[in-house]
């Protein structure tokens, strides 16, 4: 299993943790219960945060024209046409996608483009899958013009358990699907504001693969 960079150093402090724990628990205890259970969900912890900083080798190989892809893993909790206006002053269809604790939370460029902004903004860690975690969570705004003009939103927005947005792409920059966009640490969700003439491909409830999926075509 390819580790994502962003887990580097949490993966070998919370192995060194837990080595240290189950070998105190082990002086102390030694062959109790209580030490095989502790060495049990110790290694259960191990494997999830193992599996939280994966970051899976994925080519989108179709056309891209026109195509957007799924930012990240996770499950489609909103679809649905809104104002945006913090950025684009004007309708657009939100669709969100919630990550689990479960899922590989590397972010992907949904679409070909030039990156026009990149802002991010300190707010509220409420839980990701909540709407109004769209406007008060921390978050990261990023504006994305694809050849003809046409823009589009993409917010990552940390949730109860993240504390941390890494965001790669920079104002000023071509950028293409393929590539990763960035990370959330622990628990999250990604948004993207649509034109309001886009197929949306996905539905409620769907669970989606990050360049992978196609959510909608423009």
């Amino acid at each position: 299993m390819k580790i994502h960079k962003e887990g580097y150093y949490i993966i070998i402090y919370t192995f060194t943790a837990l080595l240290l724990l189950n070998l105190i628990l082990y002086r102390v205890i030694n062959h109790s219960v209580i030490f095989y259970f502790a060495l049990l969900a110790s290694f259960g912890v191990f494997l999830v945060i193992m599996n939280f900083f994966r970051c899976p080798t994925r080519v989108f190989s179709n056309h891209r024209e026109k195509t957007v892809v799924a930012p990240a893993d996770g499950t489609v909790v909103v679809i649905e046409e809104v104002l945006e206006n913090e950025y684009l002053f004007e309708k657009r269809i939100q669709v969100s996608i919630f990550m689990s604790l479960f899922n590989a939370h590397v972010n992907w460029v949904p679409c070909d483009g030039k990156v026009l902004q990149s802002v991010h903004q300190s707010g509220r860690f409420m839980a990701a899958y909540l709407p109004k975690s769209s406007h008060e969570n921390e978050r990261s705004n990023i504006i994305i013009e694809r050849e003809n003009g046409e823009q589009i939103l993409v917010r990552q927005i940390a949730g109860a358990m993240a504390k941390r947005i890494v965001t790669y792409v920079k104002p000023g920059h071509e950028y293409h699907i393929n590539q990763q966009l960035g990370f959330i640490k622990f628990g999250s969700r990604v948004d993207m504001f649509l034109p309001v003439n886009a197929k949306v491909n996905v539905n409620l409830g769907d669970s989606v693969k990050g360049n992978q999926t196609v959510i909608a075509q423009l």
